[in-house]
């Protein structure tokens, strides 16, 4: 931020204008709220995403169920499936067609994803269900809620930081401006005269 370079216009000089002087004071003011100001918006958006992931954290918790399905038989690979040479550990997974039964006791048959690099008829693996049995993603784990919460923070103190910085900079340029539409009136009473000065005409 170029603001501090604007601070030297408080010194005494006889070439210091008074919006030299205003433009000093609006860089400071500037820098002591993103010092201030930043940090605690940064805070308080960060504690209610903490707030907020962490019961999103305990209700996934409350509601999705590790469960035991069973290999019926494997599926075929899709042709757009990524190509196993070149596949991460997490695309190592495979298709199968699997028996599960359901927290409430319902038994449930279906596609599901193995983490098993090759599965055979009665292979066991586990899956996330909810209360009755529907396939739902893994939950969230308190480590990753608290990494997003204060990325949240950090995210918003960038964007209040930036807003302050783009407030100062429009505030200065319409100074700027201003002082150039003065400069052009000041040329235009002078240019009738321009060159004639001193020269006794």
């Amino acid at each position: 931020m170029r603001a501090i370079g604007g601070l030297w216009r408080w010194r005494h000089n006889p070439l210091r204008r008074t919006s030299d002087l205003i433009e000093a004071w609006v860089a400071l003011v500037a820098l002591l709220l993103i010092l201030a100001v930043a940090p605690v918006v940064g805070s308080l958006v960060g504690g209610i995403a903490q707030d907020a992931l962490q019961r999103s954290v305990r209700d996934q918790r409350t509601a999705r169920h590790l469960v035991t399905a069973t290999v019926v038989r494997k599926l075929n690979r899709s042709p757009l499936d990524t190509d196993p040479e070149t596949a991460s550990a997490r695309d190592l997974r495979s298709r199968v067609v699997a028996d599960w039964t359901a927290p409430d006791g319902s038994r449930h048959h279906g596609a599901a994803l193995a983490q098993l690099k090759s599965p055979h008829r009665g292979d066991h693996f586990t899956i996330w269900t909810d209360q009755h049995g529907q396939m739902v993603a893994r939950p969230l784990d308190s480590t990753t809620a608290t990494t997003h919460a204060v990325l949240a923070g950090f995210g918003a103190a960038m964007l209040t930081a930036g807003a302050i910085e783009g407030a100062r900079r429009l505030i200065v340029w319409r100074m700027v401006r201003r002082r150039y539409a003065r400069w052009d009136q000041a040329w235009d009473r002078a240019g009738p005269d321009w060159g004639r000065t001193g020269t006794g005409s």
